[in-house]
């Protein structure tokens, strides 16, 4: 018996219903087992490292269904797809260990952290979604466990779908596992850090929808965007309200403008409260879609029933004032690196202001304070053209990687940011960071990557918008000019973006988990004075005076030593440096107490150990590795 097939100009050849049948029903197979789950993992007895249970890199090829070409092994060699499927490791485990579903949020985190979080997702599946067509069609469908055929591509597509969707659902969940109204009565960044969250959830859905949806004309009936974009409605409302919140924060009695840290303490206008400020009001103006909700907070309706606007030009003069106001305050110090904040000499209260100027400068540098503005000015440029946003990103760029030690990988001297090449907090060396630190460098990651990222297809629109719609077309011209040069100087950051992204990797436990101390593994009892790292002169480090001043500790009884502070704290809240007593700090703590070598060897392990906030570092800097491997030129 034979099977008959049509092949144009060929006739009806005969083929063997073996070949075509097994090879079938092996290339299916192999798919029902990535569709049946987003993905499995396992780990390698011999070094510990997470593995895809569908990868079958070391199987011998088999003839394919089409009789021509064997069946290629799923793991390439090439470079962009084994980022790919570290990215992936590193965020299944951050979901899988961290998240719960049922309660939909990571219960570790605190309340800006999960927002942090929920970013870092949002993110990754961008970078996912626009590197779709690259990940099938070089074959890299080693996450979705597919056939490289042409009969498969529909296979891999609808895995890659549905991890897509997996990690929707999770974002999804978050929405009502948020704790919004514990946020509403807390600082101004912490409100702010929702603002970019939920602005980043919908930059995703805009862009998945648009990449992969928009071109179905088969039938009225079926819907023209991806289901996911229902979810920008309320998603839109939460990033208006907490933005509209955070606004109050400005003010201009003080220091003439700029955003106060707290509305509870002793003014403070810090560098991370006014530059989440400037991306957030710049994503409001860029990717807020409008709002037509008025609950919880009654507010007056615009014209055509919005509560807010897209694209509201107060959103754009916003981020202008505020990014001009921080430029202008001297926050930065000798090495261009934004220090941590003002007080006002001689505050005492409302009525006793003091100099009212920003006149006291905690000089204590941080990674994160040297990322959110990236993002901000990025968006400035696409907004107005201005190239000096763009050149004010990258002097900040360069010397944050100046302050890491590049391009000499091999001192252990400190430099301000790291050493090495690598990007540090200083808390690192002496495992005292707290569930802030924790967070910081991955921070930096993703608004680096995000002003680097190549502009999507909404974004081309913004060179020839309605605010510069008179403009002369040399000016366009010079702006396409402005954007290629910038791409370019981009690319010239991928060595040391790749340098951090194996440093981070080289934390990883046995179990997928990513510590906070990139390196080399020092053991406890082989650090050496020379890594140390000092605080600059002035610098008070408030937020790792102690890893354990946090509330919901990953593990707060298993790790906490007997002298570590035990104090209870409301949900969510961090504990505020003005509600601890000051201390001036030359150098950096050595815990000695969290370095006990008969527990382990493994400086990661000390202090809080690893963390979800840890593990939220690797993604952002492995995903920023996979954007520049997937985009330079």
């Amino acid at each position: 018996m034979v099977f008959w097939f049509w092949h144009p100009g060929k006739g009806f050849p005969s083929f063997s219903p073996v070949i075509v049948i097994v090879g079938f029903l092996l290339c299916l197979s192999l798919h029902d087992i990535a569709l049946a789950q987003p993905l499995e993992y396992t780990l390698d007895s011999h070094n510990g490292q997470q593995k895809l249970l569908n990868d079958r890199t070391n199987t011998v090829p088999l003839s394919g269904s089409g009789g021509s070409k064997p069946q290629k092994p799923i793991q390439d060699p090439s470079a962009p797809k084994d980022t790919l499927k570290k990215l992936l490791n590193a965020l299944d485990v951050m979901q899988s260990s961290y998240f719960e579903t049922w309660q939909g949020t990571w219960p570790s985190s605190i309340d800006w952290t999960a927002a942090v979080l929920a970013t870092h997702v949002s993110a990754t599946l961008s970078s996912l979604s626009t590197n779709l067509h690259t990940v099938l069609d070089d074959g890299q469908s080693a996450a979705a466990g597919g056939c490289d055929t042409p009969i498969s591509h529909p296979f891999d597509a609808l895995a890659y779908e549905n991890l897509i969707n997996h990690y929707f659902l999770q974002l999804s969940t978050f929405y009502f596992g948020e704790d919004a109204f514990s946020v509403r009565m807390q600082a101004y960044d912490d409100m702010l850090w929702v603002v970019l969250e939920w602005l980043e959830n919908i930059k995703f859905q805009n862009m998945h929808s648009t990449l992969h949806y928009s071109s179905y004309s088969v039938n009225d009936s079926l819907r023209s965007s991806w289901y996911g974009t229902q979810f920008s409605k309320p998603a839109a409302h939460r990033a208006r309200l907490f933005y509209d919140l955070a606004s109050q924060g400005w003010d201009v009695s003080l220091c003439s403008g700029g955003m106060v840290w707290s509305p509870y303490l002793e003014p403070y206008k810090n560098a991370i409260t006014n530059e989440l400020f400037i991306s957030a009001s710049i994503g409001m103006y860029l990717y807020f879609p409008g709002d037509d909700i008025d609950s919880p907070l009654l507010s007056k309706s615009a014209p055509g029933g919005m509560v807010s606007k897209p694209h509201d030009p107060s959103h754009l003069n916003a981020a202008i004032t505020a990014y001009e106001w921080l430029k202008n305050s001297n926050m930065t110090g000798a090495n261009g690196l934004y220090a941590d904040g003002f007080h006002i000499q001689g505050w005492r209260d409302r009525s006793n202001p003091g100099t009212r100027k920003c006149d006291v400068l905690d000089t204590m540098v941080y990674t994160y304070n040297q990322g959110v503005v990236l993002s901000g000015v990025r968006g400035l440029w696409l907004a107005t053209g201005a190239k000096f946003y763009l050149e004010d990103g990258h002097q900040l760029v360069e010397n944050v990687i100046k302050a890491t030690g590049w391009p000499n990988t091999s001192s252990q001297k400190w430099h301000g940011l790291g050493r090495a090449g690598v990007l540090e907090e200083a808390c690192d060396s002496s495992g005292s960071c707290s569930q802030n630190g924790h967070t910081f460098k991955g921070i930096l990651f993703h608004h680096f990557a995000e002003f680097c990222r190549p502009l999507s297809n909404e974004e081309e629109q913004y060179l020839s918008s309605p605010i510069r719609k008179n403009q002369a077309a040399e000016q366009t011209k010079s702006q396409r000019q402005d954007y290629e040069w910038h791409q370019k100087k981009c690319a010239s950051y991928y060595s040391w973006v790749a340098h951090n992204a194996n440093a981070s990797y080289m934390t990883k436990d046995k179990n997928g988990k990513f510590g906070m101390w990139w390196g080399k593994p020092y053991p406890y009892n082989n650090i050496h004075p020379t890594q140390t790292s000092p605080l600059p002169d002035g610098a008070v480090d408030y937020m790792n005076e102690s890893p354990f001043t946090d509330v919901d500790d990953d593990e707060p009884h298993k790790r906490l030593p007997k002298d570590a502070d035990d104090e209870i704290y409301f949900g969510g809240y961090r504990k505020l440096p003005f509600l601890k007593k000051k201390k001036n700090v030359g150098t950096s703590r050595t815990y000695t107490h969290l370095m006990d070598p008969a527990i382990s060897k493994d400086v990661n392990d000390r202090g809080r150990g690893r963390t979800v906030e840890t593990q939220s570092g690797a993604v952002a800097v492995l995903r920023a590795l996979f954007q520049w491997e997937t985009t330079r030129k």
